[in-house]
C-alpha cells in the first residue's frame, strides 16, 4: 500500500530528499523542549519511516536508530520502493528485524538534515535558518525527542532499541534514561562514552569545515556552502571507519590511470585517495555541513554517566536484557569500550551479553558485515521475545 504524500517542514537545505514514506512528528509548538545544555527549542519535527504494522496491543516495537550521517531510511518499503536501506540486509520481512512480525521505527535525530529539525531549519519567528544560532544538542536530547515521538504513536514500551555507533550511543541512553520503556537494547560499535582519540578525529574534522571561508560562519544557505571543507571532513572521517587490513584488501598501492601520471608529481593518484575524494563529494551532495559540526560534537558531549554521577550509577538503572556488539578491527571506538559497558553491567548483576565480530572492516562492519550480525541479533531477540 503506498503512503499517502506528506509535506515536509521547512528547510534551507534544498539536498534534502523526501520520499513518500517519510512521516513528520511536530511538537514543542505552545511550551519550548528544554535541552539538557538549559536551552530551549521549538517548534521541533522529527522525520521518521516505519515498517510492518503495529499490533493491536501496541507491544511489537522496535526502534532502529542512526550513526552519524544516517537518516529514517533504513531500508526499502518493498517492490515500490527501489531505494535501499543503510540497514538493508536486516529490516524486512523473514529478516532480523521481521516485519511480518515487528513494527520498526526509524526516525532522523533532532540536528540532522533528513527531514528533522537542524541548523538548516528555518526559525519561524525571524524567517532565517538557524546556522550557528542552532543550540548544541546531546544525544540525550535526541532520545527523548524519540521518546516523544513513540508517545505520539501510542506505544510505551518496546521490544528492542537497536543502532550502531551514534546508534548505539542512542540505544545505551534508552536503556539508561528511559528503563522502564525498553525490553532490550542493542548497542553495536559504540562506548559509553567518547575518548580524546574520537574527539580528536571529530574536531579536525569540524576545523576543517570552519576554516573554509564559504562555511561563512555557518550562514552559507543560498550558496554550495562548504563543500571543501566538509568533503575533507569526510574523508578523515572515512579513516576513521576502516582499518589497515581493509585498506590494503581494498587498494594496495595501487594507482589511478597508472599509465597517464608520473609517480614522482604532487598530481599523481593512489587508488586510495581517490576513494576518500570520492566519499567526500558523495558526502556533500546530500549532507549538511552545519549538521555535521553539530551531531560530531554530541558525539563528543556523550558521556551516559554524567547525569547520574558515576558509570555505575547510570548503568544500575537499566532493567532489560543488553546485547553489545563490538568489531575486532576498529579503531574508532574499539572493543575495549564495549568491554567496558560489559563489564560494568556484569558487576551490576544485570543481564548483559557480548559479542564480537570478527571483521576486518573496521567500524564499518556493522554497516558491512551482515552475515555475521545476523545469526547474533536473530538469537537475541528470539531470546527477548520468548519473556
Amino acid at each position: 500500500m503506498t503512503a499517502p504524500t506528506i509535506t515536509a517542514p521547512a528547510s534551507a537545505f534544498d539536498k534534502i530528499k523526501h520520499r513518500p514514506w517519510t512521516r513528520y512528528f511536530t511538537f514543542a509548538e505552545d511550551e519550548p523542549f528544554v535541552l539538557e545544555s538549559g536551552a530551549t527549542l521549538g517548534p521541533i519535527t522529527i522525520a521518521y519511516e516505519t515498517y510492518g504494522r503495529l499490533s493491536p496491543a501496541r507491544d511489537n516495537a522496535i526502534l532502529i536508530v542512526h550513526a552519524l550521517t544516517g537518516d529514517a531510511h533504513c531500508a526499502s518499503h518493498g517492490p515500490d520502493d527501489p531505494e535501499e536501506g543503510w540497514w538493508e540486509d536486516l529490516v524486512g520481512p523473514g529478516r532480523v528485524f521481521d516485519t511480518d512480525r515487528y513494527f520498526v521505527i526509524c526516525s532522523n535525530v533532532l540536528g540532522g538534515c533528513q527531514g528533522s529539525t537542524g541548523p538548516a531549519s528555518i526559525v519561524p519567528r525571524t524567517g532565517r535558518p538557524y546556522g550557528a544560532r542552532f543550540p548544541v544538542i546531546t544525544i540525550g536530547d535526541m532520545v527523548r525527542c524519540q521518546a516523544r515521538l513513540l508517545d505520539h504513536l501510542g506505544i510505551e514500551r518496546v521490544v528492542a532499541v537497536a543502532g550502531g555507533s551514534m546508534g548505539g550511543m542512542q540505544a545505551l541512553e534508552w536503556a539508561v534514561r528511559f528503563p522502564e520503556r525498553v525490553r532490550s537494547a542493542i548497542p553495536i560499535a559504540a562506548p559509553a562514552r567518547s575518548y580524546p582519540q574520537a574527539i580528536a578525529y571529530n574536531e579536525v574534522g569540524r576545523q576543517a569545515i570552519m576554516n573554509d571561508p564559504d562555511w561563512r560562519g555557518g550562514d552559507y544557505y543560498g550558496t554550495p556552502g562548504p563543500v571543501r571543507g566538509l568533503a575533507v571532513a569526510r574523508m578523515l572521517g572515512m579513516i576513521t571507519y576502516q582499518s589497515d587490513p581493509s585498506m590494503t584488501r581494498k587498494f594496495g598501492r595501487a594507482l589511478v590511470e597508472t599509465r597517464l601520471r608520473d609517480p614522482y608529481s604532487l598530481f599523481m593518484t593512489f587508488q586510495v585517495e581517490s576513494y576518500l575524494h570520492y566519499q567526500g563529494k558523495k558526502l556533500v551532495n546530500r549532507f549538511d555541513a552545519n549538521s555535521y559540526l553539530y551531531l560530531t560534537r554530541a558525539l563528543d558531549l556523550f558521556d551516559v554517566a554524567r547525569p547520574w554521577g558515576s558509570l555505575e550509577a547510570a548503568l544500575d538503572r537499566v532493567q532489560s536484557p543488553v546485547l553489545v556488539v563490538g568489531v575486532s578491527s576498529d579503531i574508532l571506538y574499539p572493543t575495549y569500550q564495549q568491554k567496558e559497558i560489559v563489564d560494568t553491567l556484569a558487576r551490576l548483576g544485570k543481564d548483559v551479553e557480548y559479542a564480537e565480530i570478527d571483521s576486518p572492516h573496521g567500524h564499518d562492519g556493522f554497516l558491512i558485515d551482515f552475515p555475521k550480525m545476523e545469526p547474533i541479533l536473530r538469537e537475541f531477540l528470539e531470546t527477548v521475545s520468548e519473556r
